[in-house]
């Protein structure tokens, strides 16, 4: 079963915690588990943050976007969740993506328990010079996160994908296969599909961008999206979404059963549009 949630129906992160929700960054190819206590885990979460920077996303949201995440990371909420489970702690590492091959680390693997780590890694995320790229591959996004897992010194008990973008896969290989190739590996894909400007015939855009994240990109126990549909709820949104990937909880309302047998959105439709804007 998988679940959505809009912003505008979001109940309050800070309630989920019984607190406050108010709020205000190349990993070496080393073995994945060196130590000799390799089935223990180290981290409670490895969560890799992977943002979309492709050439639809315009300056102003590539900065909000930015300031989102390095926020939330020092929000009370987030901390608040981190301190749920004694002795937490969540392994972090923050990429950005567009065309496939067009990924670039931001944040290499880094631990956050407690402020002055979470304090560290915002730093990092605002300091970095903001960039765009062009195409949008999901399906690169996700096959990056599978190698940064494998490359991640830190074990944990749970393995989260963090996926945001404003459009469908218009390059690289099939997004459900590389979804496919993480659902495997027991990782969960969670969504966070931008929806804050009308589809335009000349672009790539579709619209139903949240029914297409819910079917043919997250994935996993418990996978979610959360969908923002105005710029001023980016932050909001980050925030809640962060907070319930690092406490191990999933929104309790906007139930969407997997019932039907076919997407509702094509899941080849970005390749499709992309073909026919090429053609004209």
């Amino acid at each position: 079963m998988r679940r959505c949630v809009s912003v505008g129906a979001l109940f309050v992160a800070g309630t989920i915690l019984g607190g406050d929700v108010a709020g205000i960054a190349a990993p070496s190819p080393k073995p994945r588990f060196a130590d000799t206590n390799h089935n223990v885990p180290s981290v409670n979460l490895e969560l890799v943050i992977a943002v979309d920077v492709s050439y639809s996303m315009d300056m102003d949201e590539l900065a909000i976007q930015r300031e989102g995440y390095a926020q939330a990371i020092v929000s009370k909420a987030f901390l608040q969740a981190l301190r749920a489970v004694p002795g937490s702690k969540v392994a972090v590492t923050y990429f950005e993506w567009s065309m496939s091959g067009d990924e670039k680390i931001i944040i290499p693997w880094s631990v956050i328990d407690g402020p002055g780590s979470a304090a560290a890694v915002a730093a990092e995320i605002m300091e970095t010079p903001i960039r765009r790229g062009s195409s949008t591959s999901i399906s690169g996004a996700i096959n990056f996160a599978l190698q940064l897992f494998d490359e991640n010194p830190h074990r944990g008990s749970r393995r989260v994908i963090d996926i945001s973008g404003d459009g469908p896969n218009n390059d690289g290989a099939p997004v459900t296969g590389a979804r496919d190739a993480a659902l495997a590996k027991g990782i969960i894909i969670n969504g966070l599909p931008i929806m804050v400007k009308e589809p335009s015939i000349s672009t790539v855009d579709i619209e139903h961008l949240d029914l297409y994240y819910e079917d043919c990109v997250i994935g996993g126990p418990g996978a979610f999206i959360m969908t923002i549909k105005d710029r001023k709820n980016f932050q909001e949104a980050i925030r809640t979404k962060l907070v319930l990937e690092v406490a191990g909880l999933t929104p309790e309302s906007g139930i969407v059963p997997a019932t039907a047998k076919e997407p509702r959105v094509p899941c080849l439709i970005g390749e499709r549009k992309s073909q026919e804007r090429g053609r004209r």
